[in-house]
């Protein structure tokens, strides 16, 4: 008998149907069956399945319509797990998340920005190993990790296309190590990517929206989600904001362009402007031979949030320029909301969210068709490492179909070096 249609697609309809069952957090399979156009008997087949592997569980009766309560079901976080690696410039932050997306354990280190990558990543190794021991977290239940970092990246094959924070980064196959080392699945993706999809999964959006991310630590990168999806490009390398030109007769940048947004607003360069403004570098106790942009923009940040009228200015003028890049990815994507996240934002959020929210409404070219909010991420300074484990869920549970040439797997014992 030939296969039907629905099952033939099972992969893409289980994720269809827990996705739906996150997104909504308790609902009854007759909604369910109204939400997909699916029958009844249909809906019924795939929830008793993903019951039966654990990844749902009935969840009391619903409210009375006239007739018998209705069983709701919901998602069992306990049931899979996933783990989060950021790898920035000067820190290395590791979660590890649930099945809802809730953080059960965290932690961070600093000095992979010193090391080549062949010492550093057997580190990070290390670290997730001991993370997944001290949460008692049984990795027969771990999914795989999600590996996010800057840009640019080709996500096929797991390497990073920039020669930072040394030489010895740039296509060095950081993907297929990690998973050597751990033994799991390892998907790299880019930190405000992740940062983007993270809201997604944590139910901090309509997931019919169009949303945008702005994502700001030691850099400044961008990601737009439609519904659920990730808008990649040709290469998945959009939306890279922090390299859209805001002068052009400005200097060059190392990506090969002029005029940069990173190098007007991010955080080394506001930490460069406050080394030039008499007297605040000294009231600040800021380091000119200090390396680390992410603890004197910090300084900076609280001295204007605390009202240093210097400081103030210096944040509010990045937050002017950062408002000229959303109001240019609101004109590009027409979403509904930006979203700040990472680190950088979160040390002035009430800076940044004020002033861009201002010029996001002010001269948005959508502005009389649909209001644009400007919001805080729910997922704070960890973001991109929420999401990148995050994207492991989405990728391993509701796209198990699609693109699984995007993650790095451990190479069976006796198959020989993974391609």
């Amino acid at each position: 008998m030939a296969t039907s249609p629905i099952w033939a697609s099972r992969p893409k309809t289980r994720g269809l149907v827990l996705d739906l069952i996150r997104s909504a957090r308790t609902i009854t399979r007759i909604e369910l069956a109204e939400a997909t156009g699916l029958t009844g008997a249909t809906i019924s087949e795939v929830v008793r399945e993903l019951m039966g592997d654990g990844l749902v569980v009935e969840a009391g009766r619903g409210a009375p319509t006239g007739g018998k309560p209705r069983t709701l079901v919901q998602l069992n976080p306990p049931a899979r797990y996933s783990v989060g690696v950021q790898l920035e410039r000067n820190t290395c932050v590791i979660v590890v998340v649930d099945l809802a997306g809730r953080q059960v354990a965290r932690t961070s280190f600093q000095g992979v920005a010193t090391m080549p990558p062949g010492q550093a990543l057997p580190l990070v190794a290390a670290r997730v190993e001991a993370l997944l021991a001290t949460a008692a977290v049984d990795r027969g239940k771990v999914l795989g990790v999600g590996l996010v970092s800057y840009g640019p990246q080709d996500r096929r094959v797991g390497v990073l296309l920039t020669p930072q924070p040394t030489d010895e980064w740039l296509d060095y196959p950081v993907a297929r190590r990690l998973s050597e080392s751990l033994g799991l699945p390892v998907l790299l993706d880019n930190d405000a990517v992740a940062a983007a999809i993270g809201e997604y999964w944590m139910g901090a959006v309509d997931p019919r929206s169009t949303y945008g991310c702005i994502y700001m630590a030691t850099g400044i990168g961008g990601g737009v989600v439609v519904a659920g999806e990730v808008y990649r490009g040709s290469s998945s390398n959009s939306v890279e904001i922090g390299h859209i030109s805001i002068d052009v007769n400005g200097d060059e940048c190392p990506c090969g362009n002029v005029g940069c947004l990173e190098n007007y607003a991010g955080p080394s360069a506001l930490v460069r402007q406050a080394l030039a403004t008499p007297g605040l570098a000294q009231r600040l106790a800021l380091d000119p031979a200090g390396a680390d942009f992410l603890t004197e923009f910090a300084r900076v940040a609280a001295a204007a949030v605390a009202g240093d009228p210097a400081a103030r200015g210096l944040v509010e003028q990045s937050a002017r320029c950062l408002g000229s890049a959303a109001v240019t990815m609101t004109s590009l994507f027409d979403v509904d909301t930006i979203v700040l996240a990472g680190p950088s934002f979160a040390a002035a959020s009430s800076i940044y969210q004020a002033v861009i929210q201002q010029e996001v409404t002010r001269r948005t070219f959508a502005r009389r068709a649909h209001p644009v909010r400007v919001v805080p991420s729910v997922n704070g300074s960890d973001a991109a490492a929420i999401g990148g484990a995050a994207l492991v869920l989405q990728s391993e549970l509701t796209l198990a179909h699609s693109r699984p040439e995007d993650v790095a797997r451990p190479v069976p014992a006796g198959a020989g070096e993974a391609p």
